[in-house]
């Protein structure tokens, strides 16, 4: 039988998600910037609302594609706000279109996003050596250094929670348990 982290449902999407693709180092930039959304539309919500939806985002924002994402204009947004794939909140629609904008001046100044948010654990993930969920922390001192700077540039849905979540799924923390199959893998 194979062992995964505790919170891990039996639904295959949430294994698949667990399996392939939590805690992995991600450095493509879209993928970047649509996890950080994602982390955000989550706020208030669980993980599983939101991935169950992932593919009715990426269609609605354009596959994350920040180019495009900030030009939307009135039409657009109500659009996106009559669109029950996605979540249909008003704030957490419009920060997409702000982390858009955001995005693309942090690329203009660091070259990529990769560059300047995987500075915040110095380009190398950190492994923790966690054994169960009472164990893993839903902040750090990295998570709010990098909320704080992102909420600076003009971020929005960044706080310290969604940024330590953020860290966990692109794979910038391994916050599988040590007791996982992925534990040695990632």
């Amino acid at each position: 039988m194979t062992v995964r982290c505790g919170w891990v449902n039996e639904d295959p999407l949430y294994i698949h998600y667990h399996d392939q693709e939590w805690g992995v180092p991600v450095h493509d930039d879209r993928h970047l910037f649509e996890m950080l959304n994602l982390e955000g539309a989550q706020a208030g919500l669980s993980w599983y609302t939101i991935l169950k939806k992932r593919e009715n985002y990426r269609e609605a924002f354009d596959q994350f594609d920040p180019l495009i994402i900030v030009n939307y204009d009135d039409n657009k947004m109500q659009e996106l706000l009559q669109n029950a794939g996605i979540v249909r909140n008003r704030l957490k629609i419009a920060a997409v279109v702000q982390n858009a904008k955001a995005f693309l001046n942090v690329q203009q100044e660091f070259g990529t996003f990769d560059q300047y948010i995987w500075g915040f654990v110095g380009g190398q993930p950190i492994r923790n050596h966690w054994r169960s969920m009472s164990e893993v922390p839903a902040t750090s001192e990295i998570s709010n250094a990098m909320s704080k700077d992102l909420k600076k540039r003009g971020f929005k849905f960044v706080g310290s929670t969604i940024c330590y979540a953020y860290m966990q799924a692109v794979g910038m923390v391994n916050d599988h348990f040590e007791t996982c199959f992925r534990y040695s893998d990632v």
